[in-house]
């Protein structure tokens, strides 16, 4: 579907999920407003044609309201997956407090159309701060004036060449020989392609019957944490020898690692886990999308990146 070209501003363009569907818009013919905290827009983005990036504080409003003038679509892409703290604060900042913000400003700079990224499992009473923020969110925008159509995406894990799910543990299987203590490993999610979830934000563009509906994104495949563990390990070159912790160990690991820099496992990550993340494909089929496996496309990524790896490190001994 062909759309005229549109000026489309993005939150969180500059991440994993937003590259992706800023060059894609740029490759359909729109251009790009990209909202960051950094000086500087990211190499990749920079060779990007109709793409300007604005550095601003994106919870001050009044530069919000400046840079979504003009725009005919924000998206919000903006999420973390901990905080700083303990409390639930940091979520309820960077998730629900920035959604009514954005809303704010979009009514009053007049744009027509948002398009906001949310979490399957986004819900107030979520055993998380995470869930819990992200379901909090969703209600602002929910709760939007009528001029301003909204859609919502809620995906399973996301997965991609630069993902953080498959490459964090083919990183961290080398360090420990392939052993690894795993809380929660029977959760199940159903991992959904980084394309498609930038096909289905590009189709919210084009398509009417998209407006004031929140959609769950899901590929073909349910797989446990335990699974993409050992798919992580099969094709980085380690295998992965998983060590299934009760509930009461992964309770304190997670505690623990709380307090480890850049928290690779935290209290708020296993309360989230104790609800499965597998929502079915017919979000993307409702939108005309044929979800793309996981088998499908990690080998393309994972392996060669591995191997590029350690070939780079033979080459230094």
């Amino acid at each position: 579907m062909a759309s005229p070209s549109m000026l489309i501003t993005i939150l969180g363009g500059s991440g994993f999920v937003g590259s992706e569907l800023a060059a894609r818009l740029i490759g359909s013919g729109h251009r790009i407003r990209l909202l960051t905290r950094g000086s500087r827009t990211p190499a990749h983005l920079a060779v990007l044609p109709n793409l300007e990036s604005r550095r601003l504080d994106v919870h001050d409003e009044a530069a919000l309201r400046r840079e979504f003038s003009g725009s005919d679509v924000v998206v919000n892409l903006i999420g973390i997956l901990n905080e700083s703290g303990f409390s639930g604060r940091g979520f309820q900042l960077a998730h629900a407090d920035l959604a009514r913000k954005v809303v704010a400003a979009c009514v009053a700079s007049r744009v027509p159309r948002l398009l906001h990224m949310s979490s399957f499992g986004a819900d107030l009473n979520a055993p998380s701060f995470y869930l819990q923020s992200k379901g909090r969110a969703e209600q602002y925008v929910r709760a939007a004036p009528a001029a301003l159509a909204w859609t919502i995406f809620r995906p399973s894990v996301i997965f991609g060449t630069h993902d953080s799910l498959l490459n964090r543990f083919a990183q961290l299987l080398p360090l420990s020989g392939g052993w690894i203590p795993l809380a929660r490993t029977a959760t199940r999610f159903a991992p959904v392609w980084v394309s498609d979830v930038a096909a289905a934000f590009e189709r919210a563009l084009v398509d009417p019957s998209t407006i004031a509906r929140s959609y769950d994104l899901g590929g073909p495949e349910i797989l446990t944490l335990r699974d993409l563990v050992e798919l992580a390990g099969t094709l980085s070159g380690t295998p992965a020898k998983v060590i299934a912790l009760p509930d009461f160990i992964g309770r304190l690991q997670a505690a623990i690692l709380d307090f480890v820099p850049g928290r690779p496992f935290s209290s708020d990550n296993f309360r989230s886990l104790q609800l499965d993340n597998a929502p079915t494909t017919a979000g993307l089929q409702a939108l005309g999308i044929t979800p793309t496996s996981l088998s499908a496309i990690a080998p393309t990524y994972l392996g060669t990146a591995q191997r590029g790896q350690k070939h780079r490190a033979a080459s230094r001994r």
